[in-house]
């Protein structure tokens, strides 16, 4: 090789040395795109993290529907917008399994069960049944003990609940049938229960405590912490864990594995979130995660339980059929 080709090659290589360097600083310098679909009491704990901890002004956060974000996980895949996302974990899974898109985490904090080394688990939602106390008083309504007991015809007009199509919450009350009463009995109970709801078949999974908060109707099956929250603020409501268990999801925060245009700094974020954040989680969803957490017996549901099968949105959405 003459001299001259020499300096040819030595300048190329140069070059590109140089260029992976600088696309690896600037996707470090981008602000992290972050995608939830999380409530506004976790998206608020996340803001203040990450402010308060060196990041104001360097993420760019926006919030969607379960089902919007996770249409979006599936139809884009690596190629979507987000570098770090809080999600329902089930569509995680799923997202995984058909773009293999998330990045492979080393977390600072061990979990107490056995999980995907693409996801780190940020909260346990539970669904539960609550009601207006005035209102069951005013329409001379017996409490409900049971998730059955929702489809009895004395409770038409007087329900809420969120609608499976829109929300995960709903799929808590699915699971709950289906593991307790078989798939074909379940979805007359959910025809009952459909019935009795009415118009009240709400988009979000905190719509069913806002009516029943106001009144408009009497029952709602939700998200257990909101009720909770609302009692110890002396608001009239109160909540009843249903004889057929206190079925829970997990919502996981993961990374975009965009290859040499992930953003370093998501990870990092990650982690912070974990680390100083899972405290104050934990005022919210009392519900253990990690090694070392403590959570006040008296705000845990006394038989939390989890459908035997893998949550996918393959089995989501095989279970929205059950209300076709």
């Amino acid at each position: 090789m003459n001299k001259k080709k020499l300096v040819t090659l030595l300048g190329s290589l140069l070059f590109l040395l140089l260029l992976g360097g600088c696309s690896k600083g600037n996707a470090a310098d981008e602000k992290v795109t972050i995608y939830t679909n999380a409530d506004e009491e976790p998206v608020e704990v996340i803001k203040n993290v990450l402010d308060q901890n060196g990041y104001k002004g360097k993420y760019n956060l926006q919030s969607f529907g379960t089902s919007e974000l996770g249409g979006k996980l599936l139809a884009e895949g690596k190629n979507i917008e987000a570098d770090l996302v809080t999600m329902s974990t089930f569509y995680l899974t799923s997202a995984q399994k058909k773009e293999n898109m998330f990045k492979k985490l080393e977390l600072p904090m061990d979990s107490l069960a056995k999980i995907p080394d693409y996801a780190a688990p940020f909260t346990v939602q539970e669904g539960t049944i609550f009601y207006n106390t005035d209102m069951m008083k005013e329409m001379k309504l017996p409490v409900p003990t049971s998730l059955k007991e929702l489809a009895d015809p004395k409770y038409k007009d007087a329900i809420a609940i969120s609608d499976i199509k829109q929300s995960s919450t709903a799929w808590l009350l699915f699971q709950a049938l289906v593991d307790n009463y078989g798939q074909e009995e379940a979805k007359t109970i959910l025809q009952g229960i459909y019935k009795n709801a009415g118009d009240h078949l709400e988009s979000s999974g905190s719509g069913p405590l806002k009516k029943v908060r106001l009144g408009e109707v009497a029952i709602g099956f939700g998200l257990r912490h909101q009720a909770v929250k609302d009692k110890q603020d002396s608001l009239p409501i109160d909540f009843v864990e249903p004889t057929e268990g206190t079925y829970t999801l997990t919502e996981s925060l993961a990374v975009i594995d965009k290859g040499e245009k992930t953003n370093p700094e998501a990870e990092k974020m990650l982690n912070l979130i974990l680390e100083k954040g899972r405290k104050d989680l934990l005022k919210i969803y009392p519900s253990a995660l990690y090694k070392g957490e403590t959570v006040d017996s008296a705000k845990v549901a006394k038989n939390q339980k989890v459908f035997p099968d893998e949550l996918t949105a393959e089995l989501l959405e095989k279970h929205q059929k059950l209300v076709d």
